[in-house]
């Protein structure tokens, strides 16, 4: 029987600086997702990649003395190294650069919007944040500055091709009310709503002399704006302009993970895009909060700027992951600190799942330790969990999900203590066997969010070696 296909994408992060600890978190969370798909046996893409084309990158670049071209190589190789770091399971990675890949689908796209009559030229003036790479509206400048990005934004005078967006407003407006694209969670959907009353056609076009980007086709004097080079990513590396058999293959998508701040672009004007095109829409938008640190927005200046990659080196890539997907509510804001995440994996990981793992085989070692049939106990417990966690995961509640896995951690860890085996017992053989199945379920409940740890535990089971998991942390 055919699998059904499963495509999942994340956001594109532009190469103006190094990824941090909130593409990671993206990233995670998407991982879990795409896993947790084809553990249910469907047919998975999953797909991450680099925006660079633009001002931030170029204005990066220029800074250190550099190319554009060498900056963006240089920052996106950074971010295509996650992979490995942080033991993702994506099948592809797209450049915005690549014209072999991403070009024909661009050249494609926007050929198309001209020929419906969806472009068209004028003089514009406007406030632009780089930060954003967008034009801004007097709601959102606060004192001169992006509401986001907090920075200063720049008055811009060009002639450029507009897209006609307010041509498809009513029928975005329709799809999102009706779900049809569903918006997770339902607060980003409302405010999708709200900038529908007030959204009008867009530039697609900037002057060549000032950014960096792919001609504008028949017209060189412009580049085509950054946000209608790096939308095309979800459709130009599953083939769009190349391989229209992959393409009907995997399109439309079934996520989008994002970002809170880049909402509008994907629920507004990447739809209006795909109806010009007279494509699917996605099915879904899920939306993510952003990580602080210490109650404070991550910033260079006031220094609480955690590094992904120092977090792996210092505690290891399992421990990150379990910290982001069970601390930090997936649609809301979180907060890291070092002290929240040393009591967490202290509590979790070395006393929590690793302690179960240790008592737990080194009481099935025993030479007087015999297998025995499972009681309804332990195995009641654990099917209840299984099926909680697959709820949760639907819902894209990770960190609900690892709450129902630590419960049945608790419940085991409660069983241990109240029939003390380690008196050996008559009960001391039954208990052992019941907690040694709900680790080997244990370990299928957590393959998504913790696979290079839930390989160490098969392996520990199948060789009956006890292992260290997870090192408690003596100073905290």
């Amino acid at each position: 029987m055919k699998s059904k296909k499963f495509y999942i994408t994340t956001s594109i992060p532009y190469t103006n600086a190094p990824p941090h600890i909130g593409h990671v978190f993206e990233f995670i969370q998407a991982d879990v997702i795409a896993r947790y798909r084809r553990s249910l046996g469907e047919d998975v893409y999953f797909l991450t990649g680099s925006d660079e084309h633009g001002l931030k990158t170029k204005r990066a670049a220029e800074a250190l003395g550099k190319t554009a071209e060498e900056f963006a190589d240089e920052m996106s190789q950074k971010f295509k190294d996650l992979k490995d770091l942080f033991n993702l399971s994506n099948d592809d990675f797209i450049r915005t650069t690549d014209e072999e890949r991403h070009l024909p689908a661009v050249e494609k796209l926007w050929n198309k919007l001209q020929d419906n009559g969806d472009l068209y030229k004028k003089k514009f003036s406007g406030l632009y944040c780089a930060g954003c790479e967008a034009f801004k509206t007097t709601k959102e400048i606060v004192d001169g500055k992006c509401v986001i990005h907090q920075k200063e934004v720049e008055t811009i005078e060009e002639e450029n091709y507009f897209f006609k967006l307010s041509k498809y407003l009513p029928k975005i407006k329709k799809v999102i009310e009706s779900d049809e694209i569903r918006i997770i969670p339902e607060s980003k959907k409302n405010e999708v709503l709200a900038m529908l009353e007030s959204i009008e056609d867009i530039s697609f076009s900037r002057d060549k002399d000032k950014y960096w980007g792919f001609s504008v086709p028949g017209d060189d004097s412009q580049v085509i704006y950054v946000w209608a080079d790096a939308l095309p990513n979800y459709i130009s590396a599953i083939g769009y302009g190349t391989d229209e058999e992959k393409f009907n293959k995997y399109w439309p998508a079934d996520i989008h993970c994002i970002g809170k701040d880049i909402v509008k672009f994907h629920a507004i004007y990447w739809p209006a895009m795909l109806l010009s095109l007279g494509l699917e829409l996605p099915k879904k938008i899920f939306v993510h909060g952003f990580i602080n640190s210490g109650g404070q927005k991550m910033s260079k200046s006031l220094g609480n700027v955690i590094d992904p990659i120092e977090l792996i080196q210092k505690y290891g890539t399992d421990a990150v992951r379990y910290y982001l997907l069970r601390e930090i509510t997936p649609t809301e804001d979180g907060d890291f600190t070092y002290e929240k995440f040393e009591q967490r994996y202290n509590s979790d990981l070395a006393g929590g799942i690793g302690n179960l793992l240790s008592r737990t085989l080194t009481l099935s070692l025993r030479p007087d330790f015999k297998e025995k049939k499972p009681t309804s106990k332990i195995k009641k417990a654990s099917d209840n969990t299984a099926k909680e966690v697959r709820k949760h995961l639907n819902d894209l509640k990770f960190n609900d999900a690892l709450v129902s896995i630590w419960e049945l951690i608790s419940f085991c860890d409660k069983c241990i203590n109240e029939e003390k085996p380690w008196e050996w017992n008559v009960g001391a053989s039954q208990v052992i066997s019941d907690v040694m199945r709900a680790l080997e379920e244990i370990s299928e409940l957590l393959l998504p969010f913790l696979p290079e740890t839930v390989e160490r535990i098969k392996e520990s089971i199948k060789d009956k070696k006890s292992v260290t998991l997870f090192p408690r942390l003596t100073k905290i």
